[in-house]
């Protein structure tokens, strides 16, 4: 882990103890995860127990204390999608990347979580890989969106 680009977050934001969550949000950002070293020294530059920002940390999804893959790969299971095919997409997703939801492949180049609602309802089966959201999917679709990601 590089400390000197954890510093630059922390002094980004002048080293704010009411910025905690945002600078999380950006070491995580540049790191695809929350690094225990990384929360050691947000701790000892913001003086914040160690306690206290690791449950932050813990406390809301966003964040990783596992590292994660280049690409985030978020497939919807909600009702809309469940219906119209979402469990061939996973299937698709799965047999293409090697991993279960949760899992991050061995490259970290994918992580692989599964949703229950991205908001696309319209839109099923949707993925979202890095935010972007692809619906209206079948299994060939699929195959192509995740070439366009290599």
């Amino acid at each position: 882990m590089d400390t000197g680009k954890t510093d630059q977050i922390i002094d980004k934001h002048e080293g704010q103890a009411s910025s905690l969550i945002q600078i999380l949000l950006e070491i995580q950002s540049e790191y695809h995860w929350l690094p225990k070293e990384a929360l050691e020294r947000v701790s000892e530059k913001l003086h914040v127990p160690f306690s206290r920002v690791r449950h932050i940390a813990t406390f809301y999804k966003a964040f990783s204390l596992v590292p994660k893959g280049r690409h985030e790969i978020h497939i919807c299971m909600g009702t809309a999608c469940h219906v119209r095919g979402a469990t061939r997409i996973l299937d698709k997703v799965q047999d293409l990347t090697g991993i279960q939801p949760g899992e991050t492949d061995l490259d970290f180049k994918f992580s692989l979580e599964t949703v229950n609602c991205l908001g696309c309802c319209a839109m099923g089966p949707v993925l979202e890989i890095d935010g972007q959201t692809h619906g209206k999917l079948s299994p060939a679709k699929t195959a192509d969106v995740l070439k366009s990601f290599e």
